[in-house]
């Protein structure tokens, strides 16, 4: 998968997010685990985005850890709103299969790299994504 087709993903994932969070009933409950919600998924984009212009492979790793705890708490609070709203519970469950998949996708990039790094493997051309 490229880099054009994961920030294409990652997009996607925030605006399903911003999309289902906007089709919420307005309460003290979804307005809380919401704001956390958009904050978490579209910080997963940017972070991604950010770290496809890595400077160096240190900066790319950290990056990247980024994406994946944004990610996982955005699996958390999609969790959280599920919870509390059973009507949505489907259209939830897709969009927290997009999220396991690109947490999966994440981590295995991570892994990749230290695992290079482990071998004294890395060239520059591992940050040309």
């Amino acid at each position: 998968m490229t880099k054009e087709e994961l920030i294409r993903r990652f997009r996607a994932f925030a605006i399903a997010n911003a999309e289902l969070i906007s089709e919420l009933p307005f309460n003290v409950i979804n307005k809380n685990y919401s704001n956390q919600l958009i904050r978490c998924s579209s910080s997963s984009s940017a972070n991604y985005r950010a770290a496809c212009r890595a400077k160096s492979i240190p900066d790319f790793i950290n990056k990247l850890k980024i994406v994946e705890e944004e990610t996982d708490e955005t699996l958390h609070f999609l969790d959280l709103i599920a919870h509390f709203n059973h009507p949505f519970r489907d259209r939830i469950t897709l969009i927290e299969k997009e999220g396991n998949e690109l947490l999966s996708i994440t981590v295995a990039s991570l892994n990749t790299m230290r695992e290079k790094i482990k071998k004294k493997e890395v060239t520059k051309d591992d940050l040309r994504f």
